[in-house]
């Protein structure tokens, strides 16, 4: 704790000069200010965000800086967490998306609901909720509102990691950014992953395609029975528990394909049409 406590009073001064700009209640009239600003490095996140902590530190999580704003008896929770790299705050923000409602065009990427709102632009991961007076109250406007108001003030990338344009359309669910473990292979260190109707995709950037090839002959090693598929430059069908029927390729620096198919031959199908669209 002391450690912590030592690494966050070095951070705080370059860190609060950054925060004065985009942590204002003033974006809307009426609001103001309750209590001080928070600073939270990965040291101590635990404090604020107690077993959820972990969630953002395998993000890349960086630090946490916040504010509470209060409008009469309603108050607005505004945490903006940095994380190491951008597609790392775009990948927090999709693992927390609410699929029952849609991504909005905030930053790379946004959700607003009745009573909170998150948005990722940069390397920024933004959390805004409300504590309303009244519980049953549809807030959305106002939500909206300040985080298009705030978003201004944050640096950096707007728009979605280039890699989500390259899985194909039909039949697409939902894409995230998975950062480690990619399809529950450790080999697969930090991915994209797309959900179908059917099976799921996923796209792998590894350093160089040497680096990608020793990752691709320590994955076909790994399933019993795997052969040769024709993919990209090189790849491999095979079916295996947990993941049923699938096909993983190399194409350049990319390791990508198709999981969870009723068989192999339908992940080879698929997986070249994958490999078709990727540069």
């Amino acid at each position: 704790m002391k450690v912590a406590g030592f690494l966050l009073a070095l951070m705080l001064p370059g860190a609060m000069a950054g925060a004065q700009e985009y942590l204002n209640c003033h974006f809307l009239p009426g609001w103001e200010q309750s209590g001080p600003k928070r600073q939270f490095i990965a040291e101590n996140l635990f404090e604020y965000k107690d077993g959820a902590a972990e969630g953002y530190l395998v993000y890349g999580f960086v630090r946490m800086q916040g504010i509470t704003c209060k409008l009469g008896q309603d108050s607005l929770d505004i945490d903006v967490s940095e994380m190491t790299d951008e597609d790392l705050a775009y990948g927090i923000f999709t693992a927390n998306v609410d699929p029952g409602f849609p991504v909005v065009q905030i930053g790379m990427g946004g959700q607003v609901l009745r009573q909170s709102a998150s948005f990722a632009k940069g390397k920024y991961y933004v959390e805004i909720t409300e504590v309303a007076a009244n519980p049953l109250s549809d807030q959305t406007a106002m939500l909206r509102a300040f985080a298009d108001r705030m978003i201004a003030h944050l640096e950096g990338r707007s728009s979605a990691p280039a890699v989500m344009g390259w899985f194909p359309r039909e039949n697409l669910v939902s894409t995230k950014l998975v950062p480690e473990s990619v399809l529950g292979l450790r080999q697969l260190r930090r991915g994209f992953v797309a959900k179908y109707k059917q099976g799921q995709a996923f796209i792998v950037l590894e350093d160089s395609p040497e680096s990608a090839a020793a990752v691709l002959k320590s994955l076909r090693t790994r399933f019993s029975g795997a052969t040769a598929a024709k993919v990209g430059d090189e790849g491999f069908q095979a079916t295996a528990e947990y993941l049923a029927g699938l096909c993983i390729f190399r194409k350049g620096r990319i390791l990508a394909g198709y999981a969870n198919l009723s068989d192999a031959t339908d992940a080879v199908t698929l997986a070249a049409k994958l490999a078709s669209s990727l540069p």
